[in-house]
């Protein structure tokens, strides 16, 4: 017997327990489908696995194949995966062709988004997730669109599909305090995730590097997406790290924000720059911008910085 039977024959009753009272309308069963037919679910929160586990799960798939099938539903020209995109992705890195997975036709947002989010809670701790991740899956959770019936049988069509463990996903979140409660976080920590997915993903990859704090980053979330970036082309030309305060006096301007008002708010003293001029956007980790310039102010912060470079080069005698 292969090594691999018994999770071969988990694969199967797990397979027959899914489809065998499934309608036409909501999918047909497992099928073999070709890799390149697959696409990633649209706005997909979460990142791929990378190094030791990505390449873990190459070698495995390359030996086993892909036991446990995705979920994906029919979308035009093909088919866009809910469940099972590390697993795709290690297919395609070890050369398969197909893939086995559940199709799922006629699926709405609302339903397909649950599936994204949950698949990956099963497989995952709520606190191995970055910042950008948790607000994917407090937001989805908080989120009431998905009725409280149809979201719990997604939920242990999951549940089944992996072998019954991972997290107790059963329990519907009705209020801020339940969902903190399931999570380990207070009801005040959960609305500041959720608030926090009206930021713009520039915004939201700032929260996972350090360099953007949750205070300010809530303020941030009630501007209209454009006056958000024009907030965050002014930071990146003019080298600013967003305060508090700061960014408490941008959302007070919600709705008249222009760059040049931002740039007023956030002590710039100087013309925002043009498109034309091309700046150039470079990243200092958090600890180092606390290191030198916590008691900075932020005009000041790209005089000391064009300072400390004149006299780098000097002493390299260029």
């Amino acid at each position: 017997m292969k090594a691999n039977a018994p999770k071969r024959k988990v694969f199967n009753d797990t397979v027959d327990l899914l489809t065998g009272g499934e309608t036409a309308a909501a999918g047909k069963g497992v099928q073999m489908l070709p890799v390149d037919g697959i696409r990633p679910f649209h706005n997909h929160p979460f990142r791929l696995y990378e190094g030791e586990r990505l390449d873990d799960m190459v070698e495995s798939v390359r030996e086993h194949g892909v036991l446990v099938p995705a979920i994906v539903r029919t979308v035009p020209g093909g088919y866009e995966m809910l469940a099972g995109h590390n697993r795709l992705n290690a297919a395609r890195l070890a050369r398969l062709m197909e893939i086995p997975a559940i199709v799922k036709e006629g699926l709405p947002d609302a339903e397909a988004y649950v599936y994204v989010i949950e698949t990956n809670m099963l497989q995952r701790s709520f606190n191995d997730l970055s910042v950008s991740e948790r607000i994917a899956v407090l937001a989805e959770r908080y989120d009431k669109v998905c009725g409280t019936k149809k979201r719990e049988e997604i939920l242990a069509e999951l549940q089944a599909l992996n072998g019954g463990g991972g997290h107790d996903v059963h329990q519907q979140a009705k209020s801020r305090e339940l969902l903190g409660k399931e999570l380990g976080l207070t009801g005040r920590h959960v609305a500041r995730y959720v608030r926090c997915k009206e930021l713009i993903p520039e915004f939201k990859d700032m929260l996972d590097d350090g360099s953007l704090t949750m205070v300010s980053a809530v303020e941030l979330s009630y501007l209209p997406e454009e006056e958000q970036a024009a907030v965050k082309k002014v930071m990146d030309q003019s080298c600013i790290r967003m305060k508090a305060d700061k960014a408490g006096e941008l959302r007070k301007a919600a709705g008249s924000l222009s760059e040049g008002k931002a740039q007023e708010i956030l002590g710039v003293d100087r013309p925002v720059k043009t498109d034309a001029e091309k700046p150039v956007s470079v990243k200092l980790p958090a600890k180092l911008y606390s290191r030198y310039f916590s008691n900075v102010a932020a005009k000041d912060v790209q005089g000391i910085l064009e300072e400390a470079l004149e006299q780098y080069f000097k002493g390299k005698g260029a």
